[in-house]
């Protein structure tokens, strides 16, 4: 089953255009837009809507006399681990020990999820 959609091209003159899709593709389409559970969108207007939303700030800026934020580029590091992460952001770390917090928590194993491990082996004789 095909599906024509019938949209507003604002970016050609708001043209009034259709476009034919297949029902699985236009449902694909549709659902990109539906948030998850738990998530509510948050809509700008005026001078915070979307389009020329810099363009504007800066203009707001310039006619309050404030000056222009420095904003420190912060590229996380692709080879820090997470538990250095928690730390530098909450402070604690994940390495101490939570009972005693001398000790240092070491991975021993890591298993797939789902996968339950085996248990040692029994002795039979």
């Amino acid at each position: 089953d095909d599906f024509v959609h019938a949209w507003k091209d604002y970016r050609h003159e708001s043209k009034n255009k259709t476009m034919r899709l297949d029902a699985h593709e236009f449902i694909r389409r549709f659902l990109l837009h539906v948030l998850p559970s738990g998530f509510q969108r948050i809509r700008s207007y005026g001078f915070l809507a979307n389009r020329y939303r810099q363009v504007k700030i800066d203009l707001c800026r310039k006619l309050l006399g404030a000056p222009v934020p420095v904003v420190a580029v912060d590229v996380p590091d692709q080879a820090t681990d997470y538990r250095d992460r928690y730390q530098r952001l909450t402070g604690l770390s994940l390495r101490d020990c939570p009972h005693c917090g001398k000790g240092q928590m070491v991975r021993i194993e890591s298993f797939t999820a789902g996968v339950f491990p085996r248990g040692p082996p029994t002795q039979t004789s």
